[in-house]
């Protein structure tokens, strides 16, 4: 179990993050938000790449800062910045990051092709990453960021530069891993969560403004846009919803 409570992050007199709760188990969550939403922020904050401001995060009731050899073997993380080695060919790039994650080499092998395949990069995993698309490098950070089974995976846009089908792939193989895992993915494209999500979570301005199941969402929005005087679409999708909660949002993260 991963906690956030009131979490915060400031940077000088700006708000990125505010007085965030919320407690994720194993499944899929989405999370939604425009530009500056927070959402990166909240991963960054669980990934402790940034320091926070107030608040805790505990993993299974332990502050992860108690606890960060062991809380960051569970962790596996595809951010959007693309940091990488250029000079690596995508398949030496995975069993560099599986060395150190401490993975046994027949394993970290078996598992580097198991996730070329999936994210299609098997036919391009021996050339060099600076020859690489941002799409491809993005692909080759999913890929790594799967290595050794995580309990927590974090997904900051992780369909970039897939096409439709190579979504869909991914998308299947993140909902067969859900009973097991944690799987946090922020993203713009709201088909890639609206049938896998267990719970959606909207940010807006560092804020929270819905944390429920899609079904959950889509019945109580509907509601209140009868109460407003209008008529909600048919059928009603999780767009609807964000764009009911969310209607000062014009581009997406």
């Amino acid at each position: 179990m991963l906690e956030l409570k009131n979490c915060t992050k400031k940077y000088g007199n700006k708000t990125a993050l505010d007085h965030l709760s919320v407690t994720f188990e194993t499944g899929v969550y989405g999370l939604l938000g425009a530009n500056g939403a927070g959402k990166s922020t909240m991963l960054n904050l669980i990934t402790d790449n940034i320091p926070r401001t107030e608040g805790q995060i505990l993993y299974n009731g332990k502050e992860i800062l108690t606890i960060k050899r062991s809380y960051f073997k569970k962790i596996g993380y595809t951010p959007q910045l693309q940091g990488m080695y250029d000079d690596f060919t995508a398949r030496d790039f995975l069993h560099y990051v599986g060395s150190l994650k401490g993975m046994k080499s027949k394993e970290c092998k078996r598992q580097t092709e198991e996730f070329l395949e999936l994210v299609c990069l098997l036919d391009d995993a021996h050339h060099r990453l600076g020859s690489f698309s941002g799409g491809m490098r993005q692909r080759v950070l999913l890929a790594a960021a799967m290595l050794d089974n995580p309990e927590i995976l974090i997904l900051d846009e992780p369909t970039a530069g897939l096409d439709p089908t190579q979504r869909i792939r991914l998308r299947d193989y993140i909902a067969s891993i859900a009973n097991e895992h944690t799987v946090l993915l922020a993203t713009h494209v709201i088909s890639d969560i609206e049938t896998v999500a267990k719970k959606v979570l909207i940010l807006s301005h560092g804020t929270l403004l819905r944390f429920d199941t899609p079904a959950n969402l889509i019945s109580e929005t509907a509601n209140l846009m009868y109460e407003e005087g209008l008529t909600p679409p048919e059928p009603m999708t999780l767009e609807d919803v964000y764009l009911f909660h969310a209607k000062e949002a014009l581009h997406w993260d």
